[in-house]
C-alpha cells in the first residue's frame, strides 16, 4: 500500500512539473510571440529547403523564440506536413501556434521557373499550373496581356525563376517578365548600339539560335553561320521558324517538321522567304542574345547536328551533303 501511495504521489508530482514547464514555456516565450511588432513581413522559403531549414531561418530571423515550441505547434512529423516553397506573410507578434497555422496553408507568392526557348503559349501553361490560373486567365495572357505592342508579342518574356504573387494579374505578370528582359538586355545594349543592330533584330535572331542550338556551346557558331547567310542574302532555312508557325498539331510545338510543313506560305517560313521572321519565335536566354553580338567567325553557311547532338558545319552545299551522308544516314 505504501508503494502504491508513493507512485501515486510521484505521478502527481511528474504531472505537476510537466504542466509547470508547459505553462512557463508558453507564457515566458516558447509558444508566445517573439516580439511586439504586428507589422507583417515577407518570409521567403527557397526551393529545396526542408522543414528544419525553415525553422532555423525563423529562429535566426527572430520570428520565433523556441525551435522546439514551433515544432511542437506545427507537429509536421505526425501529420507529414511539408512547408511549401514560396513567400508567407508573418509578424513577430505571432505566437508559435499562429505561426504554424500560416505555414500549413499555401504561400501567397510562389516560385515559377520559365525555361529558355519556350513560346508564350508554353509559358502560359507553366503560369497556369504553378499559380492556379483559370483557363480564361491563361488564354487572356496569351491573347491580351502579352499583346500590348507588336514588339512585345514574343521574345521578351525572359526565362528565369520568379517569385510571383498568386493573386497578381496576368498583365502584371507579363510586365514582370518584360522588366526582367529589359534588365538582362541592358547588359548587351551598348554593344548592340555599337554594331548598329536594333534590339528587335537581336531578339529575333537570338530566338532562332536558342531553338536551333543543342546547347550554349553551339550558339556562337550557329550565330556566325546565320549571320553569313543573312549577309549573303541566302534564306536561313531553319526548322524552328516553321515549327513556330505550324504550332502544336498534337505532338508538341517543337516536334520535327515534315516536307509538307516546308510548303506553308508564311513570312515565318525561312525555307520560302529570306531574312528574319516578323518577330521572335521563342523567348531566348542571355547566352543566345550574347551569341548574336559575339558570333564565331566561320566560313560555314550550313550546319547539322548528329544523333549525339554534336554540330557539324559546311562551307558549301556539296560539303553539307557529305555531312548528311556521314552523320545522318
Amino acid at each position: 500500500m505504501t508503494n502504491r501511495l508513493y507512485w501515486f504521489r510521484f505521478t502527481l508530482l511528474a504531472i505537476f512539473v510537466v504542466a509547470l514547464v508547459f505553462v512557463s514555456t508558453y507564457y515566458l516565450g516558447g509558444f508566445g510571440a517573439a516580439g511586439d511588432s504586428t507589422e507583417t513581413e515577407r518570409f521567403v522559403v527557397s526551393k529545396g529547403m526542408s522543414n528544419l531549414d525553415v525553422v532555423k531561418k525563423l529562429k535566426t530571423d527572430d520570428f520565433i523564440i523556441s525551435e522546439w515550441a514551433f515544432n511542437f505547434a506545427f507537429n509536421w512529423e505526425k501529420f507529414g506536413w511539408q512547408i511549401k516553397p514560396g513567400a508567407y506573410k508573418i509578424s513577430k507578434s505571432m505566437t508559435a501556434w499562429q505561426m504554424a497555422g500560416v505555414f500549413t496553408n499555401e504561400p501567397y507568392m510562389k516560385w515559377v521557373t520559365i525555361p529558355e526557348g519556350l513560346r508564350k503559349e508554353e509559358v502560359a501553361v507553366i503560369l497556369k499550373n504553378e499559380l492556379g490560373w483559370s483557363d480564361e486567365k491563361a488564354s487572356n495572357w496569351i491573347a491580351k496581356d502579352t499583346a500590348a505592342s507588336p514588339d512585345y508579342t514574343e521574345g521578351v518574356y525572359f526565362p528565369e525563376t520568379y517569385l510571383i504573387p498568386v493573386e497578381e494579374s496576368g498583365a502584371d505578370v507579363a510586365k514582370r517578365l518584360r522588366v526582367k528582359f529589359e534588365e538582362k538586355y541592358s547588359e548587351f545594349s551598348k554593344e548592340a548600339a555599337k554594331q548598329n543592330i536594333k534590339w528587335t533584330t537581336v531578339v529575333r535572331l537570338a530566338s532562332i539560335i536558342q531553338r536551333e542550338a543543342a546547347g550554349k556551346e553551339d550558339m556562337p557558331l550557329i550565330s556566325g553561320i546565320l549571320w553569313n547567310r543573312l549577309d549573303k542574302g541566302v534564306k536561313l532555312e531553319v526548322d524552328a521558324s516553321i515549327q513556330y508557325i505550324r504550332g502544336d498539331v498534337g505532338k508538341g510545338f517543337w516536334a520535327p517538321i515534315s516536307v509538307s510543313d516546308k510548303k506553308i506560305d508564311s513570312p515565318y517560313n525561312t525555307y520560302m522567304y529570306k531574312g528574319l521572321p516578323p518577330h521572335p519565335i521563342c523567348n531566348p536566354g542571355a547566352e543566345a542574345i550574347k551569341a548574336v553580338l559575339y558570333p564565331e567567325k566561320t566560313a560555314c553557311i550550313f550546319y547539322l547536328h548528329d544523333p549525339l547532338g554534336k554540330i557539324h558545319c559546311a562551307k558549301d552545299y556539296s560539303e553539307h551533303l557529305k555531312n548528311i551522308k556521314e552523320f545522318l544516314k
